[in-house]
């Protein structure tokens, strides 16, 4: 199967990373030609550490590369390809012109997924002329490493289309769960609602961010707690997806403000160095700042926002 990857970013390189290694031709493609470099570095670097861990031979990892390949033109990278899947940025209007531009160039048959978080899929399809060949594949980050695939069916979707997903989400080794269309679908609403009930906490004095997360590895076996989840996926991705919800949902997922602060002074996480932790080469050192109750107001600041 020919596979065109749109964005090279975390969840497009991992995206086709896996499915180079399941034995698929990749195309990667982004706006900058330095965007596309960084990428299948990335890919590269994923599968050295890979090999390093036993988890890949330098066979496997070798045939994957061979697979795989970049460019920066959209007509390039959907030509001839089955399945095109858009990673780009968390942005309606980019999404349904990505939609768009896409079908322009490719043949009727080819199937269109879009991979995110909580944006309807619904919507998006709302632009293609072939609405029923428009599905929703959210993938988690890290992609090499987390075994799910969200399957997010919309209005229009078609049958032929959701069994070719599945079929897809299993050749790659992943497993698939499927949703209709909802503001969130069930991963993204749930654990944004874990995660913004633990921000709460911290910002009402509860707990510090250490123990919150303890509370959740330790007493119900997450992996990960919801505060440094926040950290790693982005305080930013975190807060637009919380307004969205609220937007969509109602006031229960209203963004608390030590949140907003903390995407206002740029202290997105472990992409920035700085979020509820404090990072140094992706490893968490410390725990950035105190955190003040705010008499349990998380109401809009009148404050300076930038």
């Amino acid at each position: 199967m020919r596979v065109a990857v749109l964005g090279a970013g975390t969840m497009g390189h991992g995206i086709a990373q896996v499915t180079a290694m399941a034995g698929h031709d990749v195309t990667v493609r982004d706006i900058e030609t330095e965007y596309v470099e960084n990428g299948l570095e990335s890919i590269e670097a994923n599968l050295e550490g890979g090999i390093e861990r036993d988890k890949v031979t330098r066979e496997e990892a070798d045939a994957a590369l061979e697979r795989l390949s970049g460019t920066t033109d959209l007509a390039d990278a959907v030509e001839g390809a089955d399945l095109v899947i858009e990673a780009v940025p968390e942005d309606i209007d980019l999404k349904t012109g990505t939609l768009e531009d896409v079908e322009a160039l490719v043949d009727d048959e080819t199937i269109v997924a879009t991979n995110t978080s909580s944006l309807s899929i619904t919507e998006i399809a709302s632009v293609a002329e072939r609405d029923g060949r428009v599905i929703g594949l959210h993938f988690f980050n890290p992609v090499h490493i987390m075994g799910l695939v969200e399957i997010v069916v919309a209005e229009q979707t078609d049958d032929d289309t959701v069994q070719f997903a599945h079929e897809f989400v299993d050749n790659i080794g992943k497993t698939p769960v499927e949703v209709t269309d909802s503001p969130g679908f069930a991963s993204s609403r749930l654990g944004v609602a874990l995660g913004v009930e633990a921000i709460r906490m911290v910002q009402e004095g509860v707990a510090d961010p250490r123990d919150v997360d303890a509370a959740m590895e330790l007493g119900y076996n997450h992996p990960m707690g919801p505060i440094e989840l926040g950290d790693v996926v982005g305080l930013d991705v975190r807060l637009d997806i919380l307004e969205y919800l609220r937007e969509e949902l109602g006031e229960r997922f209203r963004p608390p403000q030590a949140l907003k602060r903390k995407v206002r002074a740029g202290k997105l996480g472990k992409k920035t160095g700085e979020g509820f932790y404090v990072w140094e080469d992706g490893e968490i050192v410390g725990v950035s700042g105190e955190y003040e109750g705010d008499d349990g107001e998380d109401g809009d600041d009148r404050g300076g926002a930038n």
